[in-house]
């Protein structure tokens, strides 16, 4: 466990329901052992989330990117209360992927602030299969790196140009014009 300068205990970790061959994410979590932070000497995940939610708002002036639909992408309703923020959508696609209908209005509501990620080697099946998700209402279709998060396929959400402009690149271009130093 590591500590910041003020204390706070700082964990990443994931434990889902019962970790037997019932979890559809059985395969994960026997592979990723390291994951299992159930133990009560570890902060829960929404106790996690709201300390990361208390920095972001100490900080207005940040441009903070949240990683992985901010962890929880299961939980878009809550992800959008809390989007002042960029969020990236790496290693995200099998659980946005489930939920088609919800993940693009999501995607809708919150175009200029999400960004392409993937977490994977940038190998063009990749990105074939990652565009097929974005760009396709494609029903039932194994996301990229099947079955490593979960028994399930996924759906398209079908975005229109204008989002999957501003997701694969405009967002980004946005950020790092920020950080330009003029000539």
């Amino acid at each position: 466990m590591k500590r910041n300068r003020g204390g706070a205990r700082l964990a990443m970790g994931l434990l889902l329901g019962p970790t037997d061959a019932r979890n559809e994410r059985y395969e994960e979590l026997m592979h990723n052992l390291s994951w299992n932070f159930s133990a009560a000497e570890f902060p829960s995940k929404f106790t996690l989330l709201e300390q990361g939610n208390r920095v972001f708002a100490k900080h207005p002036n940040t441009t903070f990117i949240a990683l992985h639909v901010a962890n929880w992408p299961e939980n878009l309703d809550a992800v959008s209360d809390w989007l002042k923020k960029y969020v990236e959508f790496g290693a995200r696609q099998a659980e946005l992927g489930r939920q088609p209908h919800r993940a693009a209005k999501f995607f809708d509501a919150f175009q200029d602030r999400i960004l392409f990620g993937s977490d994977s080697e940038p190998v063009p099946e990749m990105f074939a299969n990652y565009f097929r998700w974005l760009e396709t209402a494609d029903e039932y279709f194994p996301y990229w790196g099947y079955p490593g998060q979960g028994r399930w396929a996924i759906y398209g959400v079908a975005l229109p140009d204008k989002i999957l402009e501003k997701v694969y690149h405009q967002n980004a271009e946005k950020i790092f014009a920020m950080y330009r130093e003029e000539k």
